[in-house]
Formats: structure tokens, C-alpha cells, sequence
């Protein structure tokens, strides 16, 4: 099927909204950083794109040791590199969807911003990696407000709840109530359509009859929303499993390929949700790592392959 239309930044600053044509195979970019244990960034990105059915590309915005017990150091490589690879890609590939995901600098995001500019992608999917799970701040406040700019650039927002507060400078919703509220006014600051995640939540305030709960939404503040009456609960139960690693990074991921597979805004969150959680309940059985193991990206696949 034809390319999705390419869409200019307004100029408010925000994309217009997306008019999206589905592609049976697209071409999907991943713009973060690399995870040499291949649990999380554009490894998990990479195996998420394939899983769903798209053909995955990367360009490299940082380098990490990492492994399973957590990260050790970060390289992050001049930005006119990133520019480098990402000119190269857009100068000979048709681009159907972007995921972005770290962006440890200032001068790395107004790259990434630039690239984006100049080249209009069709779709563009942001998980703002700002704060890790342990709640550390990771970026300086110039990289925040960076970050923050880029918000109006994405068609969807897929922060956790700790940067979900962050971006819209409020302290951390304490229920799911709350954290709805955030996303709401995140989308109408920026534009865009935010994805809420409860898995954070304390488990108290995210239970709901008397099971641990782990709900997810779509939310969308736009006058005429893409999302059907601007809200899509996602409802869950929350899993016991020690396969939880890159889970934001695959989730931001497989939305990008199948927004661009499918044009469906809420088949697309459906069937995210449930492809993660089976790639959460069946993590363990890779057997990778001694702390918090990757998500298991290909268990639907090796299941029928067997």
C-alpha cells in the first residue's frame, strides 16, 4: 500500500493531526540508546518492530554498559553522529513510523528535533525516558525542557507515571484517577495523544475488586480526537514476573509499528497491552540475567514455531 502522507510541524509548534494510511510492512526508525544485554533501548525496540510485523532500522543516540542488575555507564556520541545516521537513513528509505526513546542531552534532542522537521515522518512515537524506575532523575534541566519541547512534535506520548508528572511539573499522581488527569492536560499542552501506565502504581491505588490492578489509556484532549470519545481504559491485572526489563521501550515500540500497520488507534493499544503481557509472563523462560530480565518479544512466534 502508498506511503502514509508526510506532515509538517504547525506552526504552533505542534504536528497536525495524524491522517494515517496503514502500510502491510512498515519501515519503522528507532532513534535511542543501545542496551548490550539486549533487554531494553533499540534492542528491544528492534525485536518489538519484528514481532508486530515491521521492518525495524536504528540510529544510535547513546551507548550504555548495562546488564540485567542495571547500568553501569553511558557513552553518548557526538551529536552531529546522530545527525549523520539519521540523514543517511531518511536519504534513502521511506520512513512509515518513528520511535523515540533516550535522549540524554540537550543537543542530542535538537537533533533529533531538527531530523524531524526536515523530514516529516508520517508517525512519531515518543517514550520520553526521563526518570528510571528506582525514581532517579536522569536528564539535566536543560535536557528536560528539551524533551519537553519535543512533546509537541509526536503524535503519542508513552511516559511512566513518574515522568508523566514531571512533564506537566506536578507532583506524581498518587491514583489512577490522577494520573488521567495528568495525561489529559499533557495532551492538551502538546497535542498529542498520551498513553497512561499504571505500573507503577502502588498497588493500593491502582486495585480494583480486590485484584492487583495494572490498567493502561489513551488519552486524547484534541477537540476532534483520534482516540473514540477521547478516553480508552485499558484495563489489567498486574503480573508476578521477573521478566519486566524494557518494557516501556517495547511497548512505545510495537504501537509505532502497529499504528503504522493498522491506522487503529484503539486495536493498536488493544493488542500492545496483550502482546506485553504475554511477553512479560513468559520473560523467564529466556533465563537471561541474574536481576530484572527482558520481556520474552517473540514468544507468540517461537510458540507456533514449535
Amino acid at each position: 500500500m502508498s506511503r502514509p502522507v508526510s506532515r509538517p510541524v504547525t506552526t504552533a509548534g505542534r504536528r497536525a493531526r495524524p491522517d494515517l494510511r496503514a502500510r502491510d510492512l512498515p519501515r519503522v526508525l528507532s532513534i535511542a540508546g543501545s542496551d548490550p544485554s539486549g533487554g531494553a533501548g533499540v534492542q528491544a525496540d528492534l525485536k518489538s518492530i519484528a514481532a508486530h510485523g515491521g521492518y525495524g532500522m536504528a540510529a544510535l543516540s547513546a551507548l550504555t554498559a548495562q546488564n540485567t542488575q542495571g547500568v553501569r555507564a553511558v557513552h553518548v556520541p557526538p551529536s552531529s553522529f546522530l545527525r549523520a545516521q539519521l540523514d543517511a537513513v531518511s536519504d534513502d528509505i521511506a520512513v512509515d513510523a518513528v520511535k523515540v526513546g533516550m535522549l540524554a542531552r540537550a543537543d542530542v534532542v535538537g537533533e533529533v528535533a531538527a531530523w524531524l522537521g526536515r523530514t516529516a515522518p508520517p508517525l512519531v512515537v515518543l517514550d520520553p525516558v526521563m526518570v528510571s524506575t528506582s525514581g532517579h532523575r536522569l536528564l539535566d534541566a536543560d535536557a528536560e525542557a528539551a524533551v519537553r519541547d519535543l512533546c509537541a512534535g509526536a503524535d503519542l506520548l508513552t511516559p511512566n507515571l513518574a515522568e508523566l508528572a514531571v512533564l506537566v511539573d506536578r507532583p506524581a499522581a498518587p491514583d489512577w484517577s490522577g494520573a488521567l488527569s495528568q495525561a489529559a492536560e499533557l495532551s492538551a499542552r502538546t497535542g498529542a495523544v498520551v498513553l497512561a501506565k499504571g505500573g507503577h502504581l502502588a498497588r493500593s491505588a491502582s486495585d480494583r475488586g480486590g485484584e492487583a490492578g495494572c490498567p493502561d489509556a489513551l488519552v486524547d484532549a484534541a477537540a476532534a480526537p483520534v482516540v473514540p470519545g477521547g478516553l480508552l481504559e485499558l484495563p489489567g491485572r498486574r503480573l508476578a514476573s521477573t521478566g519486566t526489563h524494557g518494557t516501556g521501550c517495547s511497548l512505545s515500540a510495537a504501537m509505532a509499528t502497529l499504528l503504522a500497520r493498522t491506522a487503529d488507534w484503539a486495536g493498536s493499544a488493544r493488542t500492545a497491552k496483550a502482546w506485553l503481557r504475554g511477553a512479560i509472563e513468559h520473560g523467564p523462560e529466556l533465563e537471561v540475567g541474574t536481576g530484572h530480565g527482558p520481556v520474552h518479544h517473540l514468544h507468540a512466534l517461537w510458540a507456533a514455531a514449535r
